[in-house]
């Protein structure tokens, strides 16, 4: 008898295959489990190994002996029928090991590997963004050096905690004067102030805004009288440059402003082209009540615009030519209408009169420009009078970063998005724990068709203002293009304003195949919101294929005036409508063809600090 027939007849083979089909099962069993754990590689390996190790032992005994109903016996002792009896149990064990493997197999491949592969293209997704922000933090070091600083908020003193707006008040005008350096890279109010009352030690505060420098300090403010104390700290050796206390009448508040710059400016030994920065002074009591009113805005409550609009007021009466006061009543008029406080119509008006009056006062007021040309982009569908106003108030505040994030707006309108990302990563760099910025950079990505990006900036926009509506919904849209349906169903489900949350439900479930219940959701959404997300309603009929509505709603929108079709041109949702004859003729019929928009002129020149 030959060898190869004595293996068969000692069912050597049949074991072998056993044992290689039962090995196969352990290891994916263990790659699948040991993670869920939190174990590495190692465990896995050991597996591997021990099973390879026992292969040929197994084979060894499968020659030596037989498995039957009393147990293990040798070759030599077993019968024919009872070796045969043994041989198909085993066959039928080795069936049954195969279909448990197939099972595994089926599970791991559907099931579990694209979990997997989702949960590591989120860690990619993570490590590329924080190489990102690395990168940014090893240019920002580079060009900047020791020449970096953030405003904290400087601590209310004040028997009354109700002066805690004048504080605030005082913090943020040192910080956009010490802006005006153009060799100082300051850090924005939304970042420095965003660590307001939280115990965190200067270095680590330094460390996460990636600046060199830290100015802190407090406010005492009674009656007429002020004391103000500063201190200019140097993060990486946590020494103090500078400290003094100013004690002075409230009329005085603007020169001890200008101390302080002057001070910062000394220690860090800037090279000023030309004068010192100085406030722009007015009345005292003006400036108190101005104060205040910026405080209730930041807060973004619809009671806080309507009593800041008050005090702007009041303070226009005191100083009618004090243009902060107009800028900030624009400014309050725009968040009104933004948020449905206000009609559309009236509160671009107010705000276009209010703007329009502080550069009659003063022509060379920089932020007057960025409100007319938000307003021309948005309400008079006017890219080339929004570059020309941008383009002003660029030359007059080249590092204004409010300006920089709105001009990406632009760029990103005249589908130069390459460009528009350029500037909002900039506005990060400069402003980086600002969940706006984040969020407005994962736009850019998302136009740009970068998901994977987007996703990580809109999840970094969500951990630092887990309540800010529409990140929620965006962060969907961008999952959703990414192909990832069921994953998009989740965020968009988590979106907190009624209206985004059911177009993202539509969106969603048409991508996943529920046909029924994405037909059953756009019902209730025009119903409900036919007029005021008309421009919505097009791009989900566009994704959904039908190009008949998509159009008629188009046309609704530009009825209506929706302020959605500033991004028209480079709204991927419309994708299916591109190779459509109405298309070319819509976008001819807003000025938004490439041809049209490349014809706009609107160079933007990043600064280097």
């Amino acid at each position: 008898m030959s060898l190869i027939s004595e293996f068969s007849k000692r069912n050597v083979f049949r074991v072998g295959a056993a044992y290689l089909v039962g090995a196969w099962l352990l290891i994916q069993v263990a790659e699948t489990l040991f993670p869920l754990f939190g174990y590495g590689d190692t465990p896995a390996r050991i597996v591997v190994i021990v099973l390879a190790i026992g292969f040929l032992p197994a084979l060894v005994l499968a020659w030596a002996f037989r498995l039957t109903p009393e147990g293990l016996r040798k070759e030599s002792d077993v019968e024919v029928a009872l070796s045969a009896s043994a041989t198909k149990r085993l066959d039928r064990g080795i069936m049954a090991v195969l279909a448990l493997a197939l099972c595994v197999f089926g599970v791991d491949r559907f099931v579990l590997t694209p979990q997997r592969d989702a949960k590591r293209q989120a860690e990619l997704a993570s490590q590329i963004e924080d190489a990102r922000q690395q990168g940014r933090t090893e240019s920002l070091l580079g060009s900047y050096g020791g020449k970096s600083i953030a405003v904290l908020p400087f601590v209310n003193m004040s028997d009354d905690a109700a002066n805690e707006f004048f504080s605030d008040g005082i913090s943020e005008e040192l910080l956009n004067l010490l802006a005006k350096i153009p060799e100082l890279r300051v850090i924005s109010r939304s970042s420095s102030f965003f660590y307001k009352g939280k115990d965190l030690l200067v270095g680590q505060i330094a460390s996460e805004l990636k600046v060199a420098h830290i100015l802190e300090g407090s406010v005492r403010k009674s009656g007429d009288r002020v004391r103000i104390t500063a201190q200019l700290i140097d993060a990486r050796s946590d020494t103090h440059l500078w400290s003094e206390a100013f004690d002075r009448q409230l009329g005085d508040i603007f020169t001890i402003q200008e101390e302080i710059a002057s001070a910062v400016s000394e220690r860090l030994k800037l090279s000023l082209l030309g004068e010192a920065p100085r406030p722009r002074t007015t009345d005292p009591r003006a400036y108190a009540q101005y104060l205040q009113a910026r405080f209730l805005s930041v807060q973004g409550r619809a009671d806080g615009y309507a009593q800041a609009i008050e005090l702007l007021q009041d303070v226009l009466k005191i100083d009618h030519g004090y243009t902060n006061a107009w800028d900030a009543l624009a400014s309050n008029y725009l968040n009104q209408s933004s948020k449905g406080l206000r009609p559309w119509d009236e509160g671009f008006s107010l705000a276009r009169e209010a703007a329009e009056q502080a550069l009659a006062i003063d022509p060379l007021f920089a932020p007057a420009y960025s409100r007319l040309a938000w307003i021309a982009l948005l309400k008079d569908n006017n890219l080339a009078l929004a570059a020309r106003h941008y383009q002003r108030g660029l030359e007059l505040g080249p590092t204004n970063v409010r300006t920089i994030g709105d001009a990406a707006s632009l760029l990103k309108s005249l589908g130069r998005v390459e460009e528009c990302i350029a500037l909002d990563e900039y506005v990060v760099a400069r402003d980086p724990v600002n969940a706006t910025g984040h969020f407005n950079l994962a736009g850019s990505y998302l136009f740009a068709r970068r998901f994977t990006d987007a996703i990580a900036s809109y999840e970094t926009a969500l951990k630092l203002s887990p309540n800010r509506i529409g990140a929620h919904y965006q962060l969907g849209l961008a999952r959703l293009l990414a192909g990832q349906p069921a994953e998009a169903l989740e965020s968009m489900q988590r979106e907190s304003l009624d209206v985004l949350q059911l177009l993202g439900k539509v969106l969603a479930h048409h991508a996943l195949g529920n046909s029924v219940l994405a037909d059953q959701l756009q019902a209730d959404l025009i119903a409900s919101h036919a007029e005021d997300a008309a421009y919505n309603i097009a791009y989900v009929q566009a994704f959904r294929g039908d190009a008949d509505a998509a159009f008629n709603f188009l046309e609704q929108a530009v009825k209506y005036g929706d302020p959605g079709l500033a991004d028209i041109a480079v709204e991927p949702l419309f994708s299916n409508l591109h190779s459509d004859p109405r298309w070319t003729s819509l976008l001819r019929s807003l000025g938004k063809t490439p041809e049209q928009l490349h014809a706009i002129i609107f160079e933007v020149q990043l600064p280097d600090t």
